[in-house]
């Protein structure tokens, strides 16, 4: 397998990775406050960079402890993100929840601008419209007069909330990059993620009861810190030494269509026919961002 095709294969995998954790999440949710599950996931997480950077033999440089807020400013950001997730996998249906996360190349191509002067190509900008028409589609399920009065339901609106905090979180990563390797750097984000999450959800992780909680917590906690973070992380970072950034970013519109095979899997069923164009949407969207040519990405700092 060529290293563009073997890139292109890990990041299905990870799209499919994170779709896993809507489906997860949402079981686990009822059972667990979100600041606990998510201070516990960026504990495992964190330690699992660790091996892997102890694995790689990589040094981190003296320079990395310099500018240590860097570190908290983007981990309140990533942490915030995976919180409001979870708050709103309370009651949302994971295939609407995912579908809000679909928006999320688009909210970051308007950070990129504000903050860095990117310009998506008008293919790029196309592409990410269609896929937008197709979350649309697919939150509003689809009802034109909820459409018309903007009426997205609570569960939605606060995890579109987190999602405009992930897509602060992209730009704001080459504004404070300092130079640092793509794990050193991702590293100390979820260090300062876990640090912030444990002295603010310290009365969550007092009061809940660990050994009564249901064995889907600890198998969402398990696979949202392995799978849904340090492994998409490594798969992410090999396939961004590959391919153009647009493309390797394109693959978040897969998440929704993933979801309905988790959900199927999960013997939750399938979600309702009405919302099947608004995935056909998405996925047309990702097959042209595809087509984007761009041979020489250059490397991404996280």
């Amino acid at each position: 397998m060529s290293p563009a095709a073997s890139s292109h294969a890990a990041m299905l995998i990870v799209s499919a990775f994170v779709a896993g954790s809507f489906s997860l999440g949402a079981m686990a949710a009822p059972h667990i406050a979100p600041l606990a599950l998510t201070a516990v996931r960026f504990a495992i997480a964190a330690i699992a960079l660790w091996v892997f950077l102890l694995i790689r033999r990589e040094q981190v440089p003296l320079g990395a402890y310099r500018g240590l807020w860097r570190y908290v400013a983007l981990g309140s950001l990533f942490s915030l993100y995976f919180v409001l997730m979870f708050e709103g996998l309370n009651t949302a249906a994971p295939v609407s929840a995912a579908a809000v996360y679909a928006t999320t190349p688009l909210i970051t191509a308007g950070f990129g601008f504000m903050l860095l002067k990117q310009r998506p190509t008008r293919r790029m900008s196309v592409a990410m419209s269609i896929a937008g028409i197709g979350a649309i589609w697919v939150i509003f399920r689809p009802d034109l007069a909820a459409l018309l009065a903007f009426q997205l339901g609570r569960v939605e609106a606060i995890y579109f909330l987190g999602c405009v905090a992930h897509s602060l979180y992209i730009p704001l990563i080459r504004i404070l990059n300092r130079g640092e390797s793509a794990l050193v750097f991702t590293l100390g984000t979820v260090i300062g993620a876990m640090v912030g999450l444990f002295m603010a959800g310290m009365p969550a992780l007092l009061s809940t009861d660990w050994a009564a909680l249901p064995s889907v917590v600890w198998i969402t906690i398990a696979y949202t810190a392995i799978f849904a973070t340090a492994a998409s992380f490594a798969l992410t970072q090999f396939a961004s030494l590959r391919l153009p950034a647009a493309n390797v970013m394109a693959y978040t519109y897969l998440v929704p269509a993933w979801v309905i095979v988790w959900e199927l899997a999960l013997g939750a069923g399938g979600p309702p026919a009405m919302i099947l164009p608004g995935i056909a949407l998405i996925v047309v969207a990702l097959v042209a961002m595809l087509g984007e040519d761009g041979r020489n990405p250059r490397r991404q700092t996280a």
